[in-house]
């Protein structure tokens, strides 16, 4: 497990969308875009059981995550590691509200049984500061 970067630690713990990547069946990535937190060292992200991303999941943990600074695009990272934590339950619901007040002010809406929280243990990650600037 790499220790997270403070630099990539501040854009995960910033509103800035990750697209998370995972494994399909036949082999080929998919990628989607996500909402991330920090939970400790590790990377949480919530989603539904049954989903493409829960499914990739479950059937392979490695995943790999980029991010890049809504205010500044050229400031981003990419992360690898894989998912050790599936979190159920009242607990997931708690971590999903906190996620989504983070993204939208508003607690998470989705209540059933089916949300679920994913950690990531990060194995390498890298931030990067381009020398561009948005004309915006």
């Amino acid at each position: 497990m790499a220790e997270i970067d403070p630099l990539v630690a501040d854009l995960l713990g910033e509103r800035n969308f990750a697209h998370l990547a995972t494994v399909q069946p036949d082999g080929a990535p998919a990628s989607r875009p996500i909402w991330v937190d920090l939970e400790e060292d590790r990377v949480i992200f919530v989603t539904q059981l049954g989903s493409r991303k829960s499914r990739d999941i479950e059937r392979d943990p490695r995943v790999a995550l980029s991010l890049a600074d809504r205010e500044d695009p050229y400031r981003e990272a990419d992360l690898r590691g894989r998912v050790v934590d599936r979190i159920d339950g009242d607990a997931a619901l708690v971590l999903a509200d906190r996620i989504a007040r983070k993204y939208t002010g508003e607690p998470f809406p989705l209540r059933g049984g089916e949300t679920v929280v994913y950690a990531v243990e990060v194995d390498a990650a890298r931030h990067e500061k381009l020398p561009f600037t948005d004309p915006g």
